[in-house]
């Protein structure tokens, strides 16, 4: 099994990691893909490994900043 981790990474290694981890989507995504892409980023520019991305994408979920929390506070 191919290392992911950054230090075994080329920064184009790691685009087309994403790229093909994201590939699947496009043909169904309503427009998504931008975002999705966006979250691997820091990834990319070897910042932070998959697992962080992965990781600060879930707690900002699990914590309600864009979960269904947020659609409770209409009033009608």
């Amino acid at each position: 099994m191919p290392s992911y981790l950054i230090k075994d990474t080329t920064r184009e290694q790691r685009e087309q990691i994403v790229s093909e981890a994201l590939g699947a989507l496009e043909a169904s995504c309503d427009g998504c893909m931008p975002g999705l892409a966006e979250m691997y980023q820091a990834y990319i520019d070897g910042e932070m490994e998959l697992r962080e991305c992965n990781a600060a994408f879930n707690a900002r979920y699990i914590s309600g900043m864009q979960g269904p929390e947020s659609r409770r506070s209409c009033m009608m």
